[in-house]
């Protein structure tokens, strides 16, 4: 199983990215593109709206599109044998989604839904393998992207195996501080909005360790909290808690 892209934080021009070209160049596997390509497959992208709450894809169903957000959130995960929610990923504008469907065909290794309102452009898999067959650039491209995938997969088959619910949540807050993070206070502070059973799913713990862990962070005045707002004081602090 590989986990879902991430782009990165949205720069100042995030707006443009709901361009269809553009949007494409978010995507490894399209970011080499030549112009007459990219306006080829951006004019076969369909737009789609999710509301909260809605599915975009099951586990098990068949895989036939790409997905590339253009707003909202998407939580990737799947159910452990204990029937608890695992997050492997909360995907946001820019993000992409699905690309194995393009690939195989084959059903969907975890479920996409929507954490609120979402937008979204979805290319289908006929109109992918049409254009890659012919494009040695977009094979590479493809080859890079599941090595990166495979690795964080490992990454996190290693965390949940051999660090402890501690070190993983230190890791997941420093991570999404660089992914998802606001900062404040003429960037001395990190805001982070995301629930405890959220975090919990990503680190593959209980939400009571979490919120235990969480406690005793904020008694070290590593981090405030305040609802489903969690505020970083001490970054530096928190790199050393997984070494």
């Amino acid at each position: 199983m590989t986990l879902p892209y991430r782009a990165g934080p949205a720069g100042p021009g995030e707006q443009k990215m709901t361009h269809p070209e553009i949007l494409l160049k978010q995507v490894p596997l399209f970011r080499f593109l030549r112009a007459e390509d990219s306006r080829h497959l951006a004019a076969l992208l369909q737009k789609q709206t999710l509301r909260k709450g809605d599915s975009l894809f099951r586990e098990g169903e068949e895989g036939h599109s790409l997905y590339m957000i253009t707003a909202g959130k998407i939580k990737i995960l799947r159910q452990s044998r204990d029937g608890d929610e695992v997050i492997l990923a909360v995907l946001s504008a820019g993000d992409f989604c699905g690309e194995m469907a393009l690939l195989d065909g084959l059903p969907r290794s975890a479920d996409a839904v929507a954490a609120e309102e979402t937008h979204l452009y979805g290319l289908n898999r006929k109109d992918f393998i049409a254009y890659v067959m012919n494009n040695e650039t977009a094979v590479k491209a493809i080859l890079a992207t599941l090595s990166k995938r495979l690795r964080k997969a490992d990454d996190f088959l290693e965390d949940v195996f051999f660090r402890n619910v501690a070190a993983r949540l230190a890791k997941k807050l420093i991570e999404l501080a660089g992914s998802n993070g606001c900062r404040i206070e003429d960037g001395g502070l990190i805001k982070l909005n995301v629930t405890q059973k959220d975090l919990a799913g990503m680190i593959g713990a209980t939400r009571e360790s979490v919120n235990k862990e969480l406690r005793s962070l904020r008694e070290k005045n590593l981090i405030a909290l305040s609802g489903n707002t969690i505020v970083i004081d001490d970054l530096e602090a928190l790199k050393q808690r997984i070494r």
